[in-house]
């Protein structure tokens, strides 16, 4: 029997020089298929790298409504959310508190490093309370 899915959590990492959103077409696709509301989130670090964003969540913000402007997705109803702090924790946070059905995210090419610290789509996948569903780049 086919699970209900009425909120699907896109988190996107916007800070990638080149960007594939391969992860939020599939998660527009996948709220349409099955008339589920949107999440498109961004986590914030914790200690902005770069000294001129003085308000990195504000920044953030801004960066996440123009990416939504400029990737609309027509007919699904979205909402977007910044959030503070360690990406993975923040991921799994969120879709605990909204009550997340779903969680669509890009999964990097796996390297050594990923098999020995983890990445945060394997964090994800092991620490969600719901279904994820990881995009290869």
């Amino acid at each position: 029997m086919l699970r209900d899915t009425n909120l699907i959590l896109c988190p996107i990492n916007l800070r990638h020089a080149k960007l594939d959103f391969g992860a939020y077409d599939e998660a527009i696709a996948m709220c349409r298929r099955r008339g589920a509301r949107l999440i498109v989130a961004t986590v914030a670090p914790e200690m902005e790298r770069n000294l001129n964003i003085r308000d990195s969540v504000a920044y953030w913000t801004a960066q996440l409504e123009k990416f939504v402007t400029d990737h609309p997705a027509e007919g699904v109803e979205l909402e977007t959310v910044v959030r503070k702090g360690a990406v993975h924790r923040q991921i799994v946070k969120l879709a605990e508190e909204r009550n997340v059905d779903v969680i669509v995210m890009e999964s990097a090419n796996p390297k050594v490093q990923d098999y020995l610290l983890g990445t945060t789509a394997s964090h994800v996948v092991t620490h969600a309370n719901c279904s994820v569903f990881v995009v290869r780049g």
